[in-house]
């Protein structure tokens, strides 16, 4: 179903006189309360965001949209979508970032949180707002209760549209980076692999937290395959941040050979490889006391104009000679003289 058939259906919904909270709450907050539930019967949702920024209470217990909850499901629905769809033209953009950061959280921390959620996530993100800190692990909260085996990613996404929205990748993205945080690496995956098929193409956003989660515990073979799924199935530039957390990983595992044949691949498919990411393969060889290989990836780097510390200079060229590799060391040598100079 459409956006505009969706909200027309619900158009006869009758929403004012909605039924009153039961809950007692203090007197300043029970007065930002009624002014929001006024401003939702009469449909005047612009003055909810001053109503917010005016007031020194404390929104986030009660939150000020908990009154919703009295009303059935497809009203709550109804009345937030008119709330995010009255916002859209207001500027700045970022004007109405205390209602989004509002609504999240009452969404979030409801029975049934999506697909309604994520359409709130949705246009926060198109707003140019990023959601408050603990908004990562109420996201990862409700969508780990709510995922079944049974149930794929796409399906959940797909939700959305019955409620007039369709999934989009920075969506997903902020889904997956908030599964990162909170260590639910295995599932930030499964959202990675599964969101194309609910239309939503996955770009440097998308692989760069899981990638950078893989590396921190040190998954390097999972990592790789994913680096090289970004770029050769994707067609995707890697930053340097990712190829630099991937050399970082290689090195701490003493996996030094494969970090060397990393360069090799991005070289051969024309990725360009900054100073750091050939400095830390060099540091690897170092740390393995692999001179020779140590020796060509200084090399490369010259190739590419960079010229490396002088203390790995030094310990590149000692090393070479220490294994008796006295013309590939005076080779080494010159070449460093000659960017020196």
């Amino acid at each position: 179903m459409n956006s505009r058939r969706f909200r027309f259906i619900l158009a006869g919904i009758p929403l004012l006189r909605l039924p009153s909270a039961a809950r007692t709450v203090s007197s300043s907050s029970q007065s930002l309360q009624q002014a929001i539930r006024t401003a939702v019967e009469e449909r005047t949702y612009q003055r909810i965001p001053d109503l917010l920024g005016s007031s020194n209470v404390s929104w986030q217990n009660p939150n000020p949209f908990s009154f919703l909850s009295t009303s059935p499901l497809q009203v709550r629905t109804h009345v937030i979508d008119d709330i995010l769809q009255s916002f859209i033209p207001l500027r700045p953009r970022s004007l109405p970032k205390i209602v989004y950061d509002c609504l999240l959280a009452y969404t979030l921390q409801s029975l049934d949180p999506f697909p309604l959620a994520l359409a709130v996530l949705q246009r926060t993100l198109r707003s140019g707002c990023l959601p408050v800190p603990q908004t990562q692990l109420f996201l990862s909260s409700a969508w780990l209760a709510r995922r079944r085996p049974s149930q794929t990613v796409a399906d959940i996404l797909h939700e959305m549209r019955s409620i007039g929205y369709d999934p989009d990748t920075g969506t997903c993205n902020y889904l997956i980076s908030s599964l990162c945080a909170v260590d639910q690496l295995p599932e930030a995956v499964k959202v990675l692999k599964g969101m194309t098929r609910a239309g939503c193409v996955p770009d440097l956003e998308s692989y760069g937290p899981v990638i950078g989660a893989m590396c921190v515990v040190r998954k390097t073979v999972d990592a790789l395959e994913l680096l090289k799924e970004m770029m050769v199935t994707s067609g995707l530039t890697p930053r340097q941040g990712t190829i630099k957390k991937v050399a970082a990983a290689l090195r701490a595992n003493r996996e030094i050979r494969t970090a060397f044949e990393l360069i090799e691949f991005l070289e051969k498919e024309n990725y360009a490889v900054g100073f750091e990411g050939y400095e830390l393969v060099l540091e690897g060889c170092l740390d393995c006391k692999e001179y020779i290989l140590g020796a060509k990836v200084a090399m490369r780097m010259t190739e590419k104009g960079f010229i490396p510390y002088i203390k790995f200079r030094l310990k590149v060229v000692q090393g070479l000679i220490d294994a008796g590799q006295w013309k590939l060391a005076c080779a080494v040598r010159q070449r460093f003289a000659e960017l020196s100079s």
